[in-house]
C-alpha cells in the first residue's frame, strides 16, 4: 500500500513538534505536564493528529477567554 495521497494519522515527538512550531522539549514538556495526551507503540510515542488539532483548538479557547475577562 502507496502512501501517497494519505495523511499520517499518528506523529512522531519531532513531527508533532514542526507542525506547532516548538522545540521536541517542549513538546515533551506538554505531555510530561498532561496537557498533551499520547499513545505508547512499544518504546514509541505518538501523537494522533487529532488530539494535536484538539490542544490547539482548547489553547486559542484559553487565550481568547483569557482575553474576553480583561476586556
Amino acid at each position: 500500500m502507496s502512501s501517497r495521497g494519505t495523511e499520517k494519522l499518528l506523529l512522531t515527538v519531532p513531527e508533532a513538534a514542526e507542525v506547532l512550531g516548538v522545540s521536541r522539549s517542549h513538546l515533551y514538556s506538554l505531555i510530561q505536564q498532561g496537557r498533551l495526551p499520547t499513545i505508547r507503540l512499544g518504546c514509541s510515542v505518538r501523537i494522533p493528529k487529532a488530539w494535536l488539532e484538539r490542544y490547539i483548538e482548547e489553547s486559542v479557547q484559553e487565550w481568547q477567554a483569557a482575553h474576553d475577562e480583561r476586556g
